[in-house]
């Protein structure tokens, strides 16, 4: 395969796991296209014509050859300039790499995380918060995010792939969208009472098993065991989490329990007053899941995955 064709194929992927379903996706491929038209020339200039095709502005190929032909692969996690250097010292001992794959972003897929955040208000409304309320306050803290990212050195990751001539590709949402997916169709396959009875059957998952034996698997961080489950919302995908003002509006939605990767503390303090149950999935776990579901299909098409930074690789495929 190609860069390009990995690129294209996580795209194709993402958009039919996409929470939103693939209509929805592709109504914002064409509002953006509606809107890059209505731009002056200049404006233009500084448009991100990728997001044309490509709705998740966190995953990019960020530096690299489109037509570069891949073989194997160094996937991680994380992929900042560590990672850059491990791959140009595996290939200075012989180890043939084409393409380091991250998960989390860098450069300008980590500038633009924000916008892909859009996409919770969404999954927010099918959980029962009113679209109006969920689309106002995701844009709140779209703003909180960028800030908080503004300052950051982008491009350190990119540059040094640059140097080493080391292709370079994240793909973030795209690959949580696939986690997120498999979690939800995991947790409809079966009626629960408890939260302990859903705890137990997350943590059948292997990527949580293995997590769990590291000391960093899944764990309640709200409610217990025997609390009454309720309605379950998954929320494995959209960029990064949102308010905590939004998480409580869940309550009002009648959302019993949470299965998360990561919640803040100030959230989570709010989570326990209204009594909703969240289960810590693990952040590097629940990342994984996603990984291997994409590298899976890259190992069906005869590529080599070689698993770094964390990744906890499980392959669902023989």
């Amino acid at each position: 395969m190609t860069l390009q064709q990995i690129y294209d194929l996580g795209i194709e992927m993402a958009k039919k796991a996409d929470p939103r379903g693939e209509k929805a996706v592709d109504d914002c491929l064409k509002r953006a296209k509606k809107d890059y038209e209505g731009l002056s020339a200049k404006k233009k200039e500084f448009f991100d014509k990728e997001s044309l095709t490509n709705p998740y502005s966190d995953s990019r190929i960020l530096f690299g050859e489109p037509k570069t032909q891949v073989k194997r692969i160094l996937a991680g996690i994380d992929a900042d300039a560590s990672e850059v250097l491990l791959t140009d010292r595996l290939r200075e001992k012989g180890e043939k790499i084409d393409l380091l794959l991250s998960h989390h972003p860098s450069g300008h897929a980590y500038a633009g995380l924000h916008e892909v955040m859009e996409m919770q208000a969404e999954m927010f409304a099918q959980s029962g918060v009113s679209i109006n309320v969920a689309h106002a306050l995701i844009q709140e803290r779209q703003g909180v995010v960028q800030r908080k990212i503004s300052p950051a050195n982008h491009n350190q990751a990119v540059d040094t792939a640059r140097l080493l001539n080391v292709p370079l590709m994240a793909l973030h949402t795209i690959c949580d969208n696939l986690g997120n997916k498999f979690m939800q169709d995991y947790l409809a396959s079966k009626t629960f009472h408890t939260v302990g009875e859903v705890f137990e059957h997350v943590c059948e998952i292997p990527e949580f098993v293995e997590s769990t034996k590291g000391k960093a698997g899944p764990f309640i961080a709200s409610g217990s065991e025997s609390s009454r489950a309720g309605k379950i919302t998954v929320g494995f995908t959209g960029g990064t989490n949102v308010s905590k003002e939004l998480y409580m509006e869940l309550s009002k939605a009648g959302v019993g329990t949470l299965v998360e990767m990561h919640v803040s503390e100030d959230t989570l303090e709010e989570l326990r007053k209204l009594h909703i149950n969240v289960i810590d999935m693990g952040h590097i776990a629940a990342d994984s899941l996603g990984m291997n579901l994409f590298l899976d299909e890259l190992e069906k098409r005869g590529i080599k995955v070689i698993p770094c930074s964390g990744l906890i690789r499980v392959r669902r495929t023989k």
